[in-house]
């Protein structure tokens, strides 16, 4: 695969496809001297044949509102190198606007499909009904962040789902799939068997949580959940109070949770910036979760346990989990 950047305009868009590429391991062309981006794209494609390159992907010049000048180029850069395929690529969040532009750029390209950025609200699910309808033609992509893991296929059903409070699971288990390391399940496992489960490998858990991309995106795929955190705002940077004392944490403490006390504790909020009260809010939830996998642990190796266990979990409905509760 090739990246092209063809947007002549702005040097540090070229930057950013570069950073990405970097990323994803994918190569970036440019040429950041020529400001022809029908030349760009056509040095690009013979770039890809001689080097083996079996799908190149132009990112032409982009624009909030429709610009006569750039119209041209990109029709130029479509007739001088008949793509097998054309995105439009717009902004959710500008509402309208990303309707009239989708028309305007229809009209005139004839694309064939729509990439839906910032689409990290329900109220902008809006936008995609409306561009659907408008220049019919199918939304194949959808963005909910600045990462490549928030890109993902668009399904109209999920996001019927999502708007209606209903959650989105399917999604949910895909993402966490993704990120489903089977040797690293099994070990978990297997400490959580024998009572070992530390903060080493809960600050291993987190960084997968964070991999599957925001959590205010992550919550909303939770039935009903979108609907009770409607008002709450969500900081993609909740976790780093945590990381930052597990962090402060000498790796003895890591192993053996069991030796953090008083002092250590006060010492853990000095060295990552928190106080008392957030690491003793820490010690108490990973407390809980660990009583917790003993407790389900235990109840599924004996006799009737998986029974147990389901009442166990019918019961959290209304509560909540052992030192979850509501604060």
């Amino acid at each position: 695969m090739l990246l092209v950047a063809c947007d002549v305009y702005r040097p540090a868009a070229i930057d950013q496809l570069k950073v990405l590429g970097e990323q994803i391991g994918v190569e970036v062309y440019s040429e950041p001297e020529n400001k022809n981006p029908v030349e760009i794209s056509q040095n690009a494609i013979a770039y890809a044949k001689t080097n083996n390159k079996k799908v190149v992907i132009i990112d032409t010049a982009g624009r909030l509102a429709v610009d006569e000048q750039m119209m041209r180029e990109i029709e130029a850069v479509k007739r001088a190198i008949n793509p097998s395929e054309t995105l439009f690529v717009v902004d959710s969040m500008t509402g309208q606007d990303a309707v009239n532009t989708a028309k305007t750029f229809n009209d005139r390209l004839n694309f064939d499909g729509v990439v839906l950025t910032k689409l990290d609200g329900d109220s902008r699910g809006g936008a995609a009904l409306s561009i659907r309808a408008v220049v019919e033609k199918p939304i194949k992509f959808i963005s909910t962040g600045e990462k490549m893991e928030a890109l993902d296929l668009f399904y109209p059903d999920r996001m019927a789902q999502r708007i209606l409070g209903m959650g989105d699971v399917i999604s949910l288990v895909e993402r966490a799939q993704q990120q489903f390391d089977e040797d690293e399940a099994k070990r978990i496992n297997a400490k959580i068997r024998k009572n070992q489960f530390d903060f080493n490998d809960f600050l291993g858990q987190l960084e997968q949580i964070k991999k599957m991309g925001n959590l205010k995106d992550l919550v909303g795929m939770i039935p009903g959940a979108s609907k009770m955190m409607k008002d709450v705002e969500i900081d993609d940077d909740a976790f780093k109070p945590v990381e930052s004392i597990i962090k402060s944490m000498t790796k003895q403490e890591r192993a053996q949770p069991d030796l953090i006390n008083g002092s250590r504790r006060r010492r853990l909020a000095a060295g990552s910036g928190t106080d008392i009260q957030q690491v003793n809010a820490l010690m108490k939830q990973f407390e809980d979760m660990r009583k917790m996998m003993r407790t389900m642990n235990k109840m599924s190796q004996t006799k009737g346990g998986m029974a147990q266990m389901a009442k166990m979990m019918g019961g959290m409905k209304g509560g909540g989990m052992p030192g979850m509760g509501r604060r």
